[in-house]
């Protein structure tokens, strides 16, 4: 019985290599070392259209090494590789609330960069807390600490060339009425709606003075000089038909919370 147990096992085990003996799992491939095999199975497959002759079909042609300044421009005027504008801008000049008004995002990459409110370096003998407004330049700058300004774009209209010296920032006021002055109603009648017997134009989005305003005076007596925001964004950096010193809304809201009371204005 013993005997049976132990010829069994070994009898089962010869009958299965008997019946896989038909099989390849047990001998080796040796054609797979063949490098014209290797070659056919893993040769790239094209497709190819019937009717098409790939001998008769052209290469595209290698396009020219772009110039150094057309480096970041396609065929197609687009940009790619470096962002189309700097991300702080974005933010700076983005679309924010203020009161009861939600200030427009500024198209930034359609204004000149030295026109975007950026610190300089700006020697001056000038105290930290003082404007500057360089009418030839179209620059106005905050005079801060360490031989450093905030430096704005500004617009000039008419009146922004008409006075320069020193004076003070006798006050300044969110949201400003626009009252247009007598001689610009006697000259643009369409304007006489907004005149001073008329109330003035109430604040808002569209009001030319923008949403912030600051009043220069000397010696006691207003200049009727102005620093003030503007709807009108293309109109930074350039000398314009009508007003004062306009600058970008997102840049007078920043300008008149770094503004102490009573600062210095130089205007030259």
């Amino acid at each position: 019985m013993n005997f049976l147990r132990r010829v069994f096992p070994i009898a089962g085990l010869v009958i299965a290599a008997g019946s896989l003996s038909g099989c390849n799992i047990l001998i080796p491939d040796v054609a797979a070392d063949s490098p014209a095999r290797f070659v056919q199975e893993t040769s790239p497959v094209f497709y190819q259209p019937p009717g098409v002759d790939p001998r008769r079909v052209r290469p595209i042609p290698d396009q020219p090494v772009p110039q150094t300044r057309e480096l970041y421009k396609t065929q197609f005027h687009q940009t790619y590789g470096l962002p189309v504008s700097n991300p702080v801008h974005m933010a700076m000049y983005g679309a924010v609330r203020d009161e009861d008004f939600t200030l427009p995002a500024i198209p930034v990459s359609r204004v000149q960069p030295q026109f975007l409110r950026q610190e300089v370096d700006y020697q001056t003998t000038e105290r930290p807390g003082t404007v500057i407004v360089d009418t030839k330049a179209h620059f106005l700058y905050f005079v801060e600490e360490n031989g450093k300004a905030m430096r704005y774009g500004v617009g000039l209209g008419r009146d922004g060339y008409a006075w320069s010296g020193r004076g003070v920032i006798q006050w300044k006021q969110k949201w400003p009425r626009w009252t247009p002055p007598v001689e610009m109603v006697s000259r643009q009648p369409e304007v006489r709606a907004f005149s001073a017997e008329n109330g003035g134009m109430n604040p808002g989005l569209q009001n030319p003075l923008g949403a912030r305003a600051m009043y220069i005076f000397k010696d006691g007596q207003d200049t009727l000089y102005r620093i003030h925001g503007t709807p009108d964004w293309q109109s930074i950096g350039k000398a314009t038909s009508s007003g004062c010193v306009r600058m970008l809304n997102q840049d007078v809201v920043d300008l008149y919370d770094r503004l102490p009371a009573k600062a210095e204005i130089v205007v030259m």
